[in-house]
């Protein structure tokens, strides 16, 4: 299955690269919280250039709250979620509008996908998405990605679009993902004091929270402490990573073309990465149906050098209903996150046989994800 998947990649990257672009909604905003029709402009210039050097773009934007926004004045009170909904509705079709034009300019088509984080929780779900931007791009449309914010209720959204790229550059096995935002990068303190800098390179397993202040920025609901991890996991997955900022001109094309001059930060990606089954798994711990515990030696094999599978013998307790293919997490005595897995058994099934041996695994290898 894994020389397959090689195979087919390679045989992509002989033709083209595959490259997910995250425009935020303070890259697509401007101060007065209208949307910079000047910046999007610049943008599809920039996709345009990419297009027609070898590569395939996805764009996963913000920005249809703050067209909706402008759109329409109401005269009484929303609540939050109401107003996403509305504000949303209408500024999507605003929003698609305007990069349909702007895109026409140059003979490209674009494609609306509207997605939700409950469409990522089944591998059914999330290979019919994979499908139907796959197809796009074999025809040469540029698939434009939101979050469907008009039917999304809180408990069930993305942190931002932030996660929803890095699931795309996932799911859709691409080379790079670029996160624009208003800033140059990650830094290594308050970019208010003097002396501080951009860092310009990190290894996909370094965390970076030490440096990174918890704030969020003005028109988004993500902060750079949720980039970052996002960042971290897809290079985890061998995705190359790129936080820059979409108000610097010609962003895009210096970043290919002359990448060392320009400021940013880049997570340099795995040079071994994981299966296409455990990338979609390593994004699913959200999408979780119940949780197993796991005895010390339990969680120390799994935790350990060898490749091994959650046995039963070691599960302690079984919390949740799932089914047999859910995602589940897996915690250790102490309450630590260990691994998040597709499981083998129903979650009667899993506490039934809880502590015996000779049973097949309740998590393979192969279906597991070490967090």
């Amino acid at each position: 299955m894994k020389n397959k998947e090689k195979t087919s990649r390679t045989k992509r990257r002989e033709v083209c690269k595959r490259v997910v672009v995250k425009v935020g909604s303070n890259v697509l905003t401007r101060d007065d919280g209208k949307v910079d029709v000047t910046r999007m402009s610049a943008i599809v210039d920039q996709i345009v250039w990419l297009k027609r050097n070898g590569y395939e773009v996805i764009l996963v934007s913000s920005g249809s709250m703050a067209c909706g926004r402008n759109e329409l004045k109401v005269n009484h009170r929303l609540d939050s979620v109401e107003q996403r909904q509305l504000f949303s509705a209408i500024g999507q079709v605003k929003l698609m509008g305007l990069y349909y034009d702007l895109f026409r300019e140059f003979n490209y088509h674009v494609g609306q996908v509207l997605t939700m984080k409950e469409s990522f929780a089944t591998r059914g779900e999330y290979l019919n998405q994979r499908s139907c931007m796959t197809v796009m791009l074999e025809n040469g449309v540029i698939p434009i990605v939101n979050e469907n914010d008009t039917v999304s209720v809180t408990e069930l959204m993305f942190t931002d679009n932030d996660e929803l790229s890095g699931l795309i550059a996932s799911m859709m096995d691409c080379d790079t993902l670029i996160i624009l935002t208003n800033v140059d990068g990650i830094y290594n303190g308050d970019p208010k004091l003097p002396g501080t800098q951009v860092i310009p390179e990190v290894n996909y397993d370094h965390d970076l929270s030490e440096y990174i202040l918890e704030t969020k920025s003005g028109f988004g609901r993500g902060g750079m402490i949720t980039k970052a991890h996002i960042a971290n996991k897809v290079a985890d997955e061998g995705i190359k990573v790129i936080i820059a900022n979409g108000k610097r001109d010609n962003i895009l094309v210096d970043l290919a073309t002359k990448p060392q001059h320009i400021i940013h930060t880049e997570f340099k990606p795995n040079p071994n990465p994981t299966s296409t089954v455990k990338k979609w798994i390593a994004h699913s711990e959200s999408f979780a149906k119940g949780v197993v515990h796991v005895n010390a030696k339990a969680a120390e094999a799994l935790r350990g050098d060898k490749a091994v599978s959650l046995l039963l013998v070691g599960v302690t307790r079984v919390e949740g209903e799932f089914e047999e293919g859910d995602i589940i997490s897996i915690v250790d005595d102490k309450g630590c996150l260990v691994a998040v897995g597709r499981s083998a058994y129903d979650a009667t099934e899993a506490a039934e046989n809880m502590g015996k041996h000779d049973l097949r695994p309740l998590i393979h290898y192969d279906y597991m994800y070490m967090e």
